[in-house]
Parts: C-alpha cells; sequence; structure tokens
C-alpha cells in the first residue's frame, strides 16, 4: 500500500501540470484552444483595475499560486508571463502591467492566509489572481472549512485594496480517479458569487480543451511542449477575462 506522501506527491504532480518528466517531445502544430463567450463573462466587476488603468498608473498584479503557475524552470512559458504580455498588447502603451508571482506550494487556503498581511502590504497589487483549491481538495479539507478560509482571504485582499479574482483547479482527468474536486469547485463559485468576485473557471476552460481534442490532457507523453501551449492559452484567457471584469473599452485597449 503506498503511503499517503507517496499519493500526495503523484496528485500533486498531476495537478501542477507536469505532464511529463522529460523535456524531450514531438513537434506539435500549435492548438486552437478556443474559450466560449460564456465561461469568460462574470457579472463582477474590477474596479481597482479599471481605475489604474484610466489613470495610467502601473497595473501591478500579483499571482497567489501553486505549482501549476510555473512549468518546471521556465517563468517566461508559464501563464502569469503570458498573462503579462497579452495585457501589455492589449492595453495602452503609457500603462506598464507588471505581473509577480507568489507561490505558495503544498499549502491550503487557510494557511495561505497567514502570509497575506506581509504579502499585500510589500506588494500592493491592483489585482490579485488566487488560484486554490487542488491542496485543500488532495487533502480533503473539509469543504465548509475550505470555503470560510477562501472568505477569509477574499476580506483580506479587499481590506488591503485590491480587486481578487478566484482561480479554481486545473482539469485532469488523471486527477479525477484520485481526488473529488466537486465540492472544493462548487464552494469557490458560491463564494464568488456571494462577495461579488470574478470566477475564472479554469476548470471548465481546460475540460472543454480536453473534450474538443484540443489538448489531450491524459497523455503524458506530450512532455513540457503540452505544458507550455496550455500556459500560453490560459494567459490569453485570462487576460480577455481580466479586461472584460474591469469594463475596458475599445479607448482603453490598443486599437
Amino acid at each position: 500500500m503506498r503511503s499517503v506522501s507517496c499519493f500526495m506527491g503523484l496528485a500533486l504532480a498531476v495537478a501542477a501540470g507536469l505532464w511529463a518528466a522529460s523535456a524531450a517531445c514531438a513537434e506539435e502544430a500549435p492548438a486552437v484552444c478556443d474559450v466560449p463567450p460564456s465561461l469568460l463573462l462574470t457579472e463582477s466587476a474590477l474596479p481597482k483595475v479599471a481605475d489604474t488603468v484610466k489613470s495610467g498608473h502601473p497595473l501591478n498584479i500579483l499571482v497567489i499560486g501553486s505549482r501549476s503557475s510555473t512549468i518546471g524552470a521556465s517563468e517566461d512559458g508559464a501563464y502569469p508571463a503570458r498573462l503579462q504580455a497579452a495585457l501589455r498588447e492589449q492595453l495602452p502603451s503609457p500603462v506598464a502591467v507588471n505581473v509577480s508571482v507568489e507561490l505558495q506550494a503544498r499549502k491550503s487556503a487557510e494557511e495561505v492566509n497567514k502570509d497575506l498581511p506581509a504579502l499585500l502590504s510589500a506588494k500592493k497589487p491592483a489585482l490579485v489572481i488566487w488560484q486554490t483549491g487542488t491542496v485543500d481538495a488532495m487533502r480533503s479539507v473539509d469543504p465548509d472549512d475550505f470555503r470560510g478560509a477562501v472568505e477569509d482571504g477574499i476580506a483580506a485582499m479587499q481590506s488591503a485594496g485590491a480587486d481578487v479574482v478566484l482561480m479554481n483547479l486545473q482539469y485532469s482527468p488523471r486527477t479525477e480517479t484520485m481526488i473529488s474536486v466537486p465540492p472544493y469547485l462548487d464552494n469557490m463559485r458560491a463564494v464568488a458569487q456571494q462577495h461579488d468576485v470574478p470566477l475564472f473557471d479554469r476548470f471548465a476552460i481546460m475540460r472543454q480543451w480536453n473534450d474538443n481534442g484540443d489538448f489531450d490532457l491524459f497523455n503524458s507523453s506530450h512532455g513540457i511542449d503540452l505544458a507550455r501551449r496550455v500556459h500560453d492559452c490560459i494567459g490569453r484567457a485570462l487576460s480577455r477575462f481580466v479586461i472584460g471584469a474591469a469594463h475596458l473599452g475599445p479607448q482603453q485597449q490598443q486599437n
């Protein structure tokens, strides 16, 4: 019988998007990775982002995430860097966009909350993108406790003057056989609605890509190339989501 630590390590590796250990892989054509408009629409707004862009001040974004915020040792291809590149292309040139990443590997939502006051004070972001739920699901944290921790985190971020975007778990058909994710997805959705916070549904987006054949997320033989292409698509989709939630019209975007 495998130990709990072995199981956790395997599940985290899968959930983190490390689809293969080897960087050697076959060249593949870029995927279309279209996202239905319904998955990029939200009724919740990002007023701080909107005010920052319209005033021409630097847009500082903090991504609080886990290992799935990275691709091995390469940071330039991970979704936070792709988000930064996409926003710089779409927003007016005077607006500087700076995306920083704070990795909280193997930490539950409650454990992340302990670091928030110092982190928010140091970074002073206009927007926090909080990627959470994976570790809690793997540890089978009580869903109600998880929900309470997410609510506390949102309150701390908003008290620090930041807009918040919640990002839920990655979709992986391999992970589905190991952990139960629906309670955590449902609680994140409920918290987002209750606190009027945009939820970037990464899980639904990636599941659609897998179901449509855009990406084969079950096959681990595609390696780092697959991870890079998925991260690029996530970053570009997230940029559209942020711009939409901030209600930035054509006059605030590059023509």
